[in-house]
């Protein structure tokens, strides 16, 4: 019996092919990412048509609907849950406040920490673009016994740790002057196309390391 169970422990880890699903797939896949993040839209846009309420009313729905939809589909229901719980925490705040910015402020918050534990990796030698990559990719962790390695994730992090803090300096200006309109157009704009600027920058500093020939 104990032998089945562990059999079937492992049968759920892997795929059809025996091989452990990457954390991206786990997360969906691109789609399942972008799927996480459709609530968020749907508030911006519904809290600049309609008053707070309807707003919050609609971004729970959004989240509502991309879990069913999943289902459906027996897509991985990660992403959908991990939206449906953030926009639900974000919709709390703002209703508790009674301010449409409350919905925002959970995205700053996590822009500072995210920030700051990119910066704190790249001290203590252990860049969190090479970790969180590798690990996305399904890689091991050997990447940190290359010198070259070692320091094109160290500049990759420090572009992701820069990215974080354009938003938490941007969005926090836009939050102090309770501008919640443009807030939610920024949250937008400095969404994917900076993560897009941000791995473009890492892929190019990890392909520049591995063509770059060992010294000596």
């Amino acid at each position: 019996m104990t032998a089945e169970i562990h059999e079937n422990d492992r049968s759920e880890d892997t795929d059809d092919s025996g091989r452990r699903p990457t954390l991206l797939e786990q997360m969906g896949g691109i789609p399942g990412i972008i799927a996480s993040t459709v609530p968020v839209a749907v508030f911006v846009v519904a809290n600049v048509l309609f008053e707070l309420k309807p707003a919050l009313i609609a971004a729970v729905v959004a989240g509502v609907l991309v879990a069913v939809f999943r289902i459906a589909r027996r897509q991985p229901l990660q992403p959908a849950i991990s939206g449906l719980f953030g926009v639900a925490v974000c919709a709390f705040i703002a209703y508790r406040t009674g301010e449409a910015r409350g919905f925002y402020l959970p995205g700053l918050l996590y822009s500072a920490a995210l920030g700051l534990a990119f910066l704190v990796s790249i001290i203590v030698r252990r860049p969190l673009a090479g970790v969180i990559w590798h690990a996305v990719n399904g890689h091991g962790q050997g990447w940190r016994r290359n010198p070259r390695m070692l320091r094109a994730y160290s500049w990759a992090s420090a572009l992701w740790a820069l990215v974080f803090a354009a938003r938490l300096v941007v969005q926090g200006w836009l939050y102090n002057a309770d501008e919640e309109t443009w807030l939610g157009i920024a949250r937008l704009a400095m969404g994917y196309p900076l993560l897009g600027l941000a791995i473009v920058g890492t892929v190019v500093a990890v392909r520049r390391a591995e063509r770059t020939p060992a010294a000596g």
